[in-house]
């Protein structure tokens, strides 16, 4: 029988409610805020300060309730579509796997109304696709260093990164 050393145990990220995530994403403003970067970016470092006031076990949850929100929206029925500027809708181009993360970043930071319409309905995300939403990336990992002096280390349960949700791309 092996004992499992105290330190290297893997232990449950600690659980930050739907709600409770969707409030904290409202601060950044919505889909205005998403549509302007110096507004964005501005919306994140509210956020961001709002994370780093607050108890770790919240940055975590939220850590963690962000990827999988990306996660979710890692699906080969969005990656495909072509990124198009709105603004100006000339020649669509197809989105880069980090385009296509930070597209999906914009999704998320637009708000839950915005989030859910694109999940019912995948042709929404072409209106995000030019938007870029990289900046919510690291507010999480940023409030944390702020909060304790120490590096983001923690490994969330939903890897987000382009591709990796298995079951949304079933051709790869």
């Amino acid at each position: 029988m092996s004992t499992i050393d105290e330190a290297t145990a893997v232990r449950p990220s600690p659980q930050l409610s739907w709600q409770r995530f969707w409030q904290l994403i409202d601060l950044i403003g919505g889909e205005p805020a998403v549509a302007f970067c110096a507004t964005l970016d501005e919306g994140c470092e509210r956020l961001g300060e709002v994370l780093a006031a607050g108890p770790v076990e919240e940055i975590l949850g939220f850590g963690e309730r962000f990827a999988e929100a990306l996660y979710r929206l890692d699906r080969e029925e969005y990656g495909t579509q072509p990124a198009v500027d709105t603004e100006d809708p000339g020649e669509a181009v197809p989105l880069s796997d980090d385009g296509f993360l930070y597209a999906r970043a914009a999704v998320v930071a637009s708000g839950r109304a915005a989030y859910e319409r694109v999940l019912r309905e995948p042709a929404l995300f072409a209106a995000h696709s030019f938007r870029s939403g990289e900046s919510l990336l690291y507010v999480h990992e940023e409030a944390y260093e702020a909060a304790t002096g120490e590096e983001w280390d923690h490994d969330t349960r939903y890897d987000y990164e382009s591709c990796s949700n298995r079951e949304g791309w079933p051709k790869l």
